[in-house]
């Protein structure tokens, strides 16, 4: 389908495609299994100015916006889902900068990241809060010119590698959700450490980790909006990021699918391939039509958010939802097509289906995005 891109933006894709393409797919295999953090091919999207398509030109960026991260999104995790998350994990991080940061904060922390010289990461997830956000524990006590703060964060995606991080603790326990603040803490400072990395079923080239806070002194200047604003930073940040979450989903569904059209082509059993049987056909149809039905919804929702639209929370729901369980419709088919092949570490898909799955899980489970969904479609019949 035309969607008519721009031609800056059908640059920015083209451009993540082929790094994709030469850099990523013929080393995504060795990364998923080592486990391998990929800094090293962050290089190749600093060179092409990917790093920083969503922040604003006077930042260094290329001032384009949810859609523009989308695309590349899209185009990494066609080849690696893991690997594309070193750069959506610092889009997650950076929006809370980019939507409540002040002028120094933007000016001290976007001109890096936009360059590639630094990842960020967003901190919300505890323990005990995984769903039920409101229920984070991490504390921020005010003390002179310094918050301190004391708690721990878990599964942070780009944990441990990224040198800017969002993290949202209690400021006032007192107020429940509207207790909460927004803090930019640094790599390095004192009191900040990483506990251990996780050992995941899928997206393995992505590092999960803990961050520890014993008494990390942080300055009041790194606090983002004002105090009690951090629940609103954590919420209107996933609202735009959740569109990324689906085009990771829709990217790994592509994948999977070029792979299992490519197998069934040229696989051959009772003498004609595979693909010449209605079943096989079948299930690549239908495969075709919930990529394309997918890409849709991503892509205008994308342009809706960009427009300036104030409530989002549905449709970035919606999108995060449709896509993601596209993903792990498509790649548990692809698999099925590969046969005993597809179940082999060394082809593609067998990786594909287990990255998909977290696509349904992180940055809110589709079952809470469901109720997100329900929630405000009630309230505009009410409105109504």
């Amino acid at each position: 389908m035309n969607y008519f891109l721009t031609e800056e933006q059908q640059m920015i894709k083209e451009l993540a495609a082929r790094i994709a393409d030469e850099k990523i797919a013929p080393v995504a295999i060795e990364y998923d299994r080592e486990g391998k953090f990929p800094r090293d091919l962050i290089k190749y999207l600093a060179e092409a100015d990917l790093c920083g398509v969503y922040i604003e030109e006077k930042y260094g960026g290329l001032g384009g916006g949810v859609l523009e991260m989308a695309l590349v999104v899209e185009e990494l995790s066609r080849a690696c889902g893991g690997i594309a998350l070193a750069f959506a994990g610092t889009g997650l991080g950076t929006f809370p900068i980019i939507l409540f940061g002040t002028e120094e904060q933007k000016s001290k922390y976007l001109p890096d990241i936009a360059a590639g010289k630094k990842l960020a990461a967003f901190a919300l997830t505890e323990a005990d809060a995984g769903s039920d956000a409101a229920g984070i524990r991490t504390t921020a006590a005010a003390d002179g010119d310094y918050y301190v703060l004391n708690g721990t964060k878990q599964w942070i995606t780009n944990g441990g590698e990224a040198d800017i991080y969002t993290v949202i603790a209690c400021t006032n326990r007192e107020k429940g959700a509207r207790g909460f603040s927004a803090f930019i803490v640094e790599k390095g400072t004192p009191g900040f450490s990483f506990g251990k990395k996780e050992d995941k079923m899928g997206i393995r080239a992505s590092a999960t980790c803990e961050l520890i806070f014993d008494n990390c002194r942080i300055p009041k200047e790194n606090l983002l909006a004002r105090e009690g604003m951090g629940f609103i930073v954590a919420m209107k940040t996933l609202d735009r990021t959740r569109p990324g979450v689906a085009a990771q989903a829709l990217g790994i569904a592509t994948g999977a699918f070029n792979a299992a059209l490519k197998y069934a082509k040229e696989r051959e059993q009772f003498g004609q391939p595979i693909s010449s049987f209605q079943a096989i056909q079948h299930m690549l149809a239908d495969m075709a039509i919930q990529i394309e039905a997918a890409r849709c919804l991503v892509y205008q929702t994308c342009r809706h958010i960009d427009s300036g639209a104030k409530n989002i929370s549905k449709e970035a729901a919606m999108a995060k939802v449709f896509a993601s369980d596209t993903a792990m419709k498509v790649t548990t088919d692809a698999v099925q097509i590969m046969g005993g092949y597809g179940y082999m570490k060394e082809y593609p898909v067998e990786k594909m289906m287990r990255d998909a799955k977290i696509t349904q899980i992180y940055e809110g489970t589709n079952q809470i995005q469901r109720n997100i969904i329900a929630l405000e479609l009630i309230k505009e019949s009410t409105r109504e």
